[in-house]
C-alpha cells in the first residue's frame, strides 16, 4: 500500500490520535510512550514542545513497525512542515488553513490535518488538497457542527480536536468523524507525573469508539 495511505488507514482504523504538549521533550516521549501502551496508534508532537523535532526523530525511529503513526501539530507554515517531515514526521497537523503548507505535504507525499472552522475554510482546504478536516476548537462548535457540515458537504473527512472527552467521543463517532483529537483529556496526569493514568483513559476512550462505531 502506498505509505500516504497506509498512514491516513491507520488512523482512520484505531479513531484516536494522541494530541502530545509537555513541558520538554523527556516528558514528551513519556506521555507518547503511555499512550501507545493504552493502544493509541496515532501520536502528534506538538511543535510548542521544546525540541519538538528530535523528540519526533527519536519516537520515529522507535516505532518503524509501521502499526505506529507518528506525526507533527501545531505546524504553523511549511518551513516547520519540512523540519518535521526530515525528522520522521508521518503527518502533519496545522491550527489553521495553509494552503503553502499543504503544498508541501503533498509534494512529500506525507498526509496533511489542516485545522477549520467553517465551510468556507473547509473547501478551502479541501480544494488545496487537505487530507483530513480538523475540525477546531473543537468544545467551540460540538458534534452538532458535525452534522451540519455533512449536510453540503458529505464527502468532508473530518477530524474534531479539542474538547474531545470520554464523555462526549462517542457524540463525535456517530456524528460521522473519522477520528478524534484528544490532548489534555488524555494526558493530563503527565503534569503529575501518572502515566499509567494516561495508559488506562487511552484504553477507555478506544473502548468508547469502538462501541460508537458497533464494533
Amino acid at each position: 500500500m502506498i505509505p500516504k495511505l497506509k498512514t491516513l488507514q491507520t488512523i482512520m482504523d484505531c479513531g484516536l490520535v494522541a494530541v502530545v504538549r509537555a513541558e520538554n521533550a523527556d516528558q514528551a516521549k513519556k506521555i507518547a510512550d503511555a499512550c501507545i501502551a493504552g493502544g493509541v496508534a496515532g501520536i502528534e508532537i506538538t511543535f510548542t514542545v521544546p525540541g519538538c523535532a528530535e523528540v519526533i526523530r527519536e519516537l520515529a525511529n522507535t516505532y518503524k513497525s509501521g502499526e505506529i503513526i507518528i506525526g507533527a501539530g501545531t505546524v504553523l507554515d511549511p518551513e516547520t512542515a519540512r523540519v518535521a517531515i526530515l525528522a520522521g514526521s508521518q503527518y502533519v497537523v496545522t491550527p489553521a488553513v495553509s494552503v503553502e503548507t499543504i503544498r508541501l505535504c503533498n509534494r512529500y507525499q506525507i498526509p496533511v490535518m489542516s485545522g477549520c472552522g467553517t465551510i468556507t475554510e473547509i473547501v478551502t482546504a479541501m480544494e488545496a488538497g487537505s487530507d483530513v478536516i480538523k475540525v477546531f476548537p473543537g468544545e467551540t462548535y460540538g458534534a452538532g457542527f458535525v452534522k451540519a457540515v455533512k449536510g453540503p458537504l458529505p464527502q468532508a473527512p473530518l477530524m474534531p480536536t479539542g474538547g474531545v472527552s470520554l464523555e462526549n467521543v462517542g457524540e463525535w463517532i456517530k456524528a460521522g468523524v473519522i477520528a478524534v483529537g484528544v490532548g489534555g483529556n488524555l494526558t493530563g496526569g503527565a503534569k503529575k507525573g501518572d502515566y499509567d493514568s494516561i495508559t488506562t483513559i487511552a484504553k477507555q476512550f478506544i473502548a468508547k469508539i469502538k462501541e460508537a462505531r458497533g464494533q
